[in-house]
């Protein structure tokens, strides 16, 4: 109960640092004073085969389809030095996300808050909350759902890519923006029948009858940012709002189709392609998807034709600011029944409880201490055009608003950052039920601070 108090008590004065200035929506403005520089970097950051480190839930690593990579792109404006950095997983939570940008920013000498850390969110890879696995252990649950030292391994070698990729440091002098329409991949999860219904669509689907329901609320644009230097694409960075994956559930490590597109056109190009997932708490492909691999194969190839088409599509021009903004704030925690911190206790406690609903469980019980600490939205800003960082499992909606903040201008989404909220819905979403709102660990009062945020900062 006191943990519930002063996660409250915090939540408030996080608000009261707000009315101060000093907290959320605080910019960081970064013009840049000298030559534009930037590099790219991957690393391979599958867990090994037979290993203990899980893919989602308690799936063990049996075979690897493909390799999980993190990839990114270190800025570097004369001033300071920023990081994207897309990773292959499912989720990254609280001190295992940290974890990430914490070791990469200590390589750079930068804070990190310099550094966006976002997961592409396929489940065929892991879902990882170090302070899960320390709350599961002090309750004699003996489920290995992180393994700590590939955690520090990992983490290592990526931090040793990223400082070794800024002596690969190149010029820049040109950002080009590209968008194409993505045909017949995205889907709203939440599918309402013609009587009214609310069904879930999930990302593979075998009933023909919800696929046949409706496309629904969706962005159906793929958003792409390239870096170039006097005409030539050194880095493409491409934003799309769906999950990922096409089937899963068993013990396959596989970037699955972004990644199969991703490959597929940096083969063509010669270009590093780094695929970023936009806010798709509510999105997926199950209306398109039966879970076949003949549906796995055309939903790629129609991944790759809309990147590829955005890539042609891009128009470019000389970069004349750059700017790195950041938002610092705390999400409200919901107090209704069941995610009280005794009764998520209890679930985590009961040994007869499956295992998976222990791991949430546990999961609740981290992110009310999490409450203590404040998360980050953050913003590069190239010349008129917007890319937004966010944490947390966001409705298309979140994007859409984003995008109507600047209705005129470029403004793609990252979502998938820390993973702690799991799932940020809209309000009326709680109303309507579901599966979302059963799954989260938010207030619905979240939507109304978290547009303010996005409002803050793209408004600045």
């Amino acid at each position: 109960m006191m943990r519930l108090i002063v996660a409250r008590l915090l939540v408030v004065l996080c608000f009261f640092l707000e009315f101060l200035g000093q907290g959320r929506g605080r910019a960081e403005e970064s013009p840049h004073a000298g030559e534009l520089k930037l590099a790219t970097f991957q690393c391979d950051v599958t867990p090994p085969v037979n290993g203990r480190h899980p893919l989602i839930w308690l799936v063990p690593v049996k075979e690897v389809e493909t390799p999980l990579e993190a990839r990114g792109v270190v800025l570097d404006d004369g001033k300071s030095r920023y990081v994207l950095c897309a990773v292959d997983w499912c989720g990254l939570c609280n001190s295992s996300y940290r974890q990430f940008q914490e070791k990469i920013a200590s390589a750079l000498g930068i804070p990190p808050s310099h550094v966006a850390v976002q997961t592409v969110h396929q489940h065929t890879a892991p879902y990882t909350n170090g302070d899960v696995q320390k709350i599961l252990d002090q309750s004699g649950a003996t489920l290995p759902y992180v393994d700590f030292a590939f955690m520090e391994a990992v983490t290592d070698k990526l931090a040793t890519e990223v400082k070794s990729a800024t002596e690969r440091l190149k010029p820049f002098n040109e950002v080009g923006f590209g968008s194409a329409v993505v045909e017949q991949v995205a889907s709203n999860r939440r599918a309402w029948t013609p009587e009214g219904k609310l069904v879930v669509r999930y990302s593979s689907c075998k009933d023909p009858q919800i696929r046949a329901l409706p496309e629904g609320l969706i962005d159906p644009y793929v958003r792409t940012v390239t870096f170039a230097r006097d005409g030539k694409p050194l880095v493409r960075l491409h934003y799309y709002a769906t999950h990922p994956q096409s089937f899963y559930g068993d013990p396959r490590a596989s970037a699955d189709v972004p990644g199969f597109a991703r490959r597929q056109l940096e083969q063509e190009e010669n270009v590093m392609q780094i695929y970023f997932t936009g806010c798709a708490g509510n999105i997926t492909m199950g209306k398109y998807n039966d879970g076949t691999r003949e549906a796995r194969d055309q939903l790629t190839e129609r991944l790759y034709r809309a990147m590829s088409k955005a890539c042609k599509n891009t128009r470019y021009e000389p970069v004349r600011s750059l700017n790195w903004r950041v938002a610092s704030f705390c999400f409200i925690p919901r107090s209704d029944s069941g995610y009280s911190e005794s009764e998520l206790q209890a679930r985590v406690n009961q040994r007869d409880l499956d295992p998976v609903q222990r791991i949430r469980a546990a999961e609740g019980l981290a992110f009310l201490a999490r409450a203590q600490q404040p998360f980050l939205a953050q913003l590069l800003e190239i010349n008129e055009g917007a890319i937004l960082h966010l944490p947390g499992e966001c409705f298309v909606e979140y994007q859409l608003y984003a995008q109507s903040v600047r209705p005129n201008r470029f403004v793609a989404v990252a979502a998938y950052g820390d993973l702690a909220p799991g799932y940020i819905c809209t309000a009326k979403a709680y109303e309507e039920g579901g599966y979302e709102p059963s799954a989260t660990f938010l207030d619905p009062r979240n939507e109304e601070m978290l547009k303010n945020v996005i409002a803050k900062l793209l408004q600045n």
